[in-house]
């Protein structure tokens, strides 16, 4: 079935279709209906707009391009698989959750409570804006992803990001088995209690850092305004630069070129602290 230039806005207009190709259309309207796709198997929708509630739920297969969700576009896509989007604005409240196997591709997000309990979430060149980010998702992948938001990445489980900026506020917090490369990231209290996380050739600005942490590992990282790192962590890293502070890390290893203060006012902080300013300078000769 193949639908365009046409604007829907009854209660279901689509339920339960089966290859379904929309091009030009838009879900808006006085009727104000709710859940426009759903129940669907093989939706393909082009240049469209999503400007009700709920149009994508319990879907076998959707591929969205170039299309607009605007902020009335409450939780779009919920307990659907096998997504495909690409060059879409995702700006409704909840936009993705509980989904399996999406690949998203060059979209701007501006969704709070993006991602939740997601499984297989691949994002590329894409910029997003958003509160508990991913929250409990697993099998997240991104790469150039810009993101701006507070407690992003919280609890999720298995990830690799790189090339990525993250501005963000308590990031990572509870995760497990993550691998963050060539990014950068910002905003204080980053990591904490996380299980397996890995930071290489990263660059982490902010306050408070990657505390309470088991299996902890920083690989020629540089940490900037980054005071009382460390504290209860089990932490091995080789940093690029000086830090301001390290404070009671509890097992490990820490090589930095310098640091600005070690506290240890705790009898089971017993990390080792290296200085050795020759890693600050094999770096400058690179």
């Amino acid at each position: 079935m193949r639908i365009e230039n046409q604007t829907m806005d009854e209660e279901r207009a689509l339920y339960a279709s089966e290859s379904v190709v929309l091009e030009n259309c838009k879900f808006i309207g006085s009727a104000d209906g709710e859940s426009a796709l759903k129940e669907c198997g093989a939706v393909e929708a082009k240049n469209c707009l999503f400007a009700l509630r709920y149009p994508l739920w319990h879907d076998k297969a959707v591929a969205l391009e170039n299309c607009e969700m605007t902020d009335a576009c409450r939780a779009a896509l919920w307990y659907t698989q096998n997504i495909n989007i690409i060059g879409t604005k995702m700006y409704g409240i909840k936009a993705l959750r509980e989904c399996k196997n999406a690949v998203i591709r060059e979209c701007d997000i501006v969704s709070p409570e993006f991602g939740w309990f997601t499984d297989g979430v691949r994002i590329t060149d894409s910029t997003a804006t958003s509160e508990y980010f991913m929250f409990k998702a697993k099998n997240i992948a991104a790469s150039r992803l810009d993101f701006k938001g507070k407690y992003s990445f919280q609890y999720i489980d298995g990830a690799i990001i790189i090339n990525s900026k993250l501005d963000t506020k308590d990031a990572f917090w509870h995760s497990k088995d993550v691998t963050v490369e060539n990014s950068v990231i910002i905003g204080e209290y980053l990591g904490w209690f996380s299980k397996n996380l890995t930071f290489k050739n990263c660059t982490i600005i902010g306050t408070q850092p990657l505390c309470y942490c088991k299996n902890l590992r920083l690989i020629d990282c540089v940490m900037q305004r980054t005071d009382l790192a460390f504290e209860r962590s089990e932490v091995y890293a080789v940093l690029r630069e000086d830090i301001d502070s390290i404070k009671n890390p509890y097992k490990g290893v820490i090589k930095t070129p310098s640091v600005g203060e070690i506290v240890r006012d705790d009898k089971n902080a017993k990390a080792k602290i290296l200085i050795d300013p020759a890693l600050k300078r094999r770096e400058a000769a690179k």
